[in-house]
C-alpha cells in the first residue's frame, strides 16, 4: 500500500503555504505596479496584482523538500533526478510566464520557452519511457524521439490550460480536480503493482491539487490576485510531466480498465474540457484563416456566458464537467464490471459536450424596448444576466 496519508500531508502543505505566500506577493505585485490593467479585452474595472504563479510555485518547492524528509516519500528522490528535472522545468516555464505578463512575448518565443523547460524534463529523465496504442501495441520510444514527443506534450497540455484561463478561479478549479483525480489513479495504479513506489508522478499531481487549492481562495471571483500566465504555464508543466511519468511508466495489466490499457489517454479525458477547448480554438482560428495564436470570444467560457450564465455559474458548470470526466475516468478502476461501457460512455460524453458548448446554439436573450409595437423588430441583444459583483475574468479574452 502507498502512504497515503504522507501524501495527503505534503499535498495539506503545498495547500497552506500556497494560501499564506500570496497575500505578500500580491501586496508586492501591487507595489510594484505589476498588475493586469483593464483595457478593451478584459472586464475586470480596476488593476489587479499578478502574484499568484510565483506563490503556487514556491509552494511547490517547500512542498518538494518537506517530501524529501518524509521517510515514506524519501526513496521518491534518493538516486533520481527526475523530482529535480521537474523543478528545473517549472522554473524555465514560470520565468516564461513572468516575462510574458510583464511585457507579452511573442508566441513563438512562448514556444520556445515551453520547448526549454521540456528539455529539462527530457536530459533528467523526467518523462515518458513507452507509448500503448490501442491495436497497435506497445511502443518504446527511442532516445531521438523522446524529446519532441515530450515537447509536443508540454506543449500541448500547457497551453490548454493557459487558454481555458479566461474567468476567475476556471483554471486553477479545473487544475485542482484534474490533478486531484491524476493523484488517485496514480497511487491506485501503486497499489496494484502497475507503478513503482519510487514513481515521483503521484507526488507532482497531489502537490499541484494543493497548491490549486491554497490559491482557490484568493482567485474565485471576485478575484484579488490573478495568476497570469506564470501560473497557468507553470500549472501546465506540472500536468504534463505527472501524466508522462504515470501513464508513460505503467506496466500492463490484463484485465484491468481500458485505461490501464492506454493510460496517456487519461489526460484526454480529466482534461477534457480544456484541451476540447483549446482543439476546437485552433480548428476555429484555421478555418477564419486568422493566426492560431489571435484572441478571440469563443472559448467554451464566453460560450456559456452567451447562453445567460453568469461567471461565476459558468465556473462551477465547467469544474463540474471536469468532475465528471474525472469520475468517469476513476470509477472503473474500483468497479471492474464497467469496462465494457468505456469506448461507449466515451463517445456519449464526447457528443454531450459538443452539442452542449456548440456556438450559436442557442441564442442570446433579446427584450423589447419600451414603446415598441408588439410584433416588431424593436429588440436588441441583452448582455448575460450575471450573479456577481466585482471584476470576474481573470485573463484577457484569449
Amino acid at each position: 500500500m502507498p502512504p497515503i496519508g504522507d501524501y495527503a500531508l505534503i499535498g495539506g502543505i503545498a495547500a497552506v503555504c500556497s494560501y499564506l505566500l500570496t497575500f505578500p506577493l500580491q501586496r508586492i505585485a501591487a507595489r510594484m505596479s505589476f498588475v493586469a490593467a483593464p483595457d478593451d479585452r478584459r472586464l475586470h474595472q480596476q488593476p489587479i496584482p499578478y502574484g499568484g504563479g510565483l506563490a503556487m510555485f514556491l509552494a511547490f518547492l517547500a512542498a518538494m523538500i518537506v517530501a524529501n524528509h518524509v521517510g515514506s516519500l524519501n526513496g521518491i528522490f534518493q538516486g533520481s533526478s527526475e523530482p529535480l528535472g521537474v523543478v528545473l522545468g517549472a522554473a524555465v516555464i514560470l520565468g516564461v510566464g513572468l516575462l510574458d505578463d510583464a511585457r507579452e512575448i511573442s508566441a513563438p518565443a512562448k514556444v520556445a520557452g515551453q520547448v526549454l523547460a521540456a528539455m529539462c524534463l527530457v536530459f533528467l529523465g523526467a518523462t515518458m519511457f513507452w507509448l500503448k496504442i490501442p491495436l497497435a501495441g506497445t511502443v518504446v520510444l527511442s532516445s531521438d524521439l523522446t524529446p519532441l514527443i515530450t515537447a509536443l506534450w508540454v506543449i500541448g497540455i500547457t497551453n490548454a490550460i493557459n487558454l481555458i484561463d479566461g474567468l476567475d478561479g476556471l483554471a486553477t478549479g479545473i487544475v485542482a480536480i484534474a490533478s486531484g483525480a491524476l493523484a488517485v489513479y496514480g497511487l491506485r495504479l501503486v497499489e496494484l503493482g502497475a507503478l513503482q513506489t519510487t514513481n515521483v508522478g503521484p507526488l507532482i499531481a497531489i502537490i499541484t491539487c494543493g497548491v490549486c487549492l491554497g490559491f482557490l481562495p484568493h482567485n474565485f471571483n471576485p478575484a484579488k490576485v490573478f495568476m497570469g500566465d506564470a501560473g497557468a504555464l507553470f500549472l501546465g508543466l506540472l500536468m504534463a510531466a505527472a501524466t508522462m511519468e504515470i501513464g508513460g511508466r505503467t506496466e500492463g495489466v490484463s484485465g484491468q480498465t481500458y485505461f490501464f490499457y492506454a493510460p496517456l489517454f487519461l489526460p484526454l479525458f480529466i482534461l477534457g474540457v480544456p484541451i476540447s477547448d483549446m482543439a476546437f480554438a485552433y480548428i476555429r482560428r484555421v478555418a477564419k484563416g486568422t493566426g492560431i495564436d489571435t484572441p478571440d470570444n469563443d472559448h467554451v467560457h464566453h460560450r456559456l456566458v452567451r447562453l445567460g450564465h453568469g461567471p461565476r455559474r459558468t465556473v462551477v458548470i465547467l469544474w463540474t464537467w471536469t468532475a465528471a470526466l474525472s469520475g468517469f475516468v476513476l470509477f472503473p478502476l474500483f468497479a471492474k464490471a464497467s469496462n465494457a461501457i468505456i469506448p461507449f460512455a466515451a463517445i456519449v460524453f464526447g457528443l454531450l459536450l459538443f452539442t452542449l458548448f456548440r456556438p450559436g446554439l442557442r441564442p442570446p436573450r433579446r427584450k423589447q424596448h419600451k414603446g415598441a409595437a408588439p410584433g416588431k423588430d424593436a429588440t436588441a441583444p441583452v448582455e448575460p444576466e450575471t450573479d456577481n459583483t466585482g471584476p470576474t475574468p481573470e485573463t484577457a479574452l484569449n
